[in-house]
């Protein structure tokens, strides 16, 4: 495909936000987001006219767009992976592309689709007039979605509600990108891993400041419980050695052209020790990387940029 534009200009450089991901796990919210930030917004385009969509608006001088695309285009999905490539390989194209993968636990995608008694888009088999379990019509849009889920930011929706996730795509996708983005995420174990996490450290075996009275009602990020955990050197190492893999391994992740490298880090309650450090070491990275930090448990999931360190070793 000719990358000239039909004015005869050069393509404009543009920013393509890719928006994929299970069925109820808040895509057309993620949508809503990126309209508000100026973004022109499609859903549902077949994958087979990405190109020539993003042809047309380069000719319009169009600079921001995000393009939904999900199982209901289903038998072109497994193309979808080449496309992108060969779309980004053109000479002389000026693509910025971010792709966001939205997921969410069965247990949540079932209990979604019962509250709006919605017929999952996998639900008639293609082959018959037979129906799909939903629960069998969601794991077969896991299977048809595992190519592009690897290529992607995950963001587990599963323990958030629209406003918040609109919150966190518009800090996501926002600002100007930074060639990788480190998040660093707190979470309570009894609650279940983060779906998105590409790294999970369990640091249950520190001290613990839910035992102290005085600390139980406080979080990581307060003084009181910063001073109780910068007493145990325990604490100090977990929070080095984590450092060390990180600082070893994100450049190679960078070299891998890797967008964003979530770090989760779990406690049992995700309220003291996990956020201690995630505070810690978001600071500690913000210096060299672009790095956010989110507490799941504490706030909800916002996001934020790095802040001052909390007092410790």
């Amino acid at each position: 495909m000719n990358t000239s534009t039909q004015s005869g200009k050069p393509p404009v450089e543009i920013e393509l936000v890719l928006i994929t991901g299970m069925s109820g796990s808040g895509k057309s919210v993620a949508l809503t987001a990126l309209e508000d930030l100026g973004f022109y917004c499609v859903d549902n385009l077949p994958p087979e006219l990405l190109a020539s969509f993003i042809a047309l608006e380069q000719s319009h001088r169009a600079s921001k767009v995000a393009i939904a695309m999900d199982v209901r285009s289903a038998a072109s999905l497994p193309g979808l992976p080449a496309r992108l490539a060969d779309l980004l390989k053109q000479p002389g194209q000026q693509i910025h592309l971010s792709t966001v993968f939205l997921d969410a636990t069965t247990d949540t995608l079932v209990r979604r689709f019962s509250e709006t008694r919605r017929r999952h888009p996998l639900s008639l088999k293609q082959s018959d007039d037979e129906h799909r379990a939903l629960t069998d019509a969601i794991e077969y849009e896991r299977e048809l979605l595992s190519e592009l889920r690897e290529q992607a930011l995950v963001l587990d929706t599963s323990l958030i509600r629209p406003a918040r996730l609109r919150s966190h795509i518009k800090e996501l996708l926002g600002a100007q990108q930074a060639p990788l983005t480190l998040v660093f995420e707190s979470f309570a174990f009894k609650r279940g891993i983060p779906m998105d996490a590409d790294f999970v450290f369990d640091v249950r075996m520190l001290p613990n400041p839910h035992y102290e009275a005085a600390l139980r009602p406080l979080t990581g990020r307060d003084a009181p419980v910063a001073a109780y955990l910068a007493e145990y050197p325990e604490v100090a190492q977990m929070e080095l050695q984590i450092g060390d893999f990180l600082r070893h391994w994100l450049p190679q992740m960078l070299e891998d052209h890797r967008s964003y490298v979530t770090v989760a880090i779990g406690c049992t309650g995700g309220q003291h020790r996990s956020v201690y450090l995630v505070e810690r070491l978001a600071q500690a990275f913000s210096s060299a990387w672009a790095t956010r930090l989110r507490h799941r448990e504490v706030d909800g999931w916002p996001v934020a940029p790095a802040r001052a360190a909390v007092p410790g070793p």
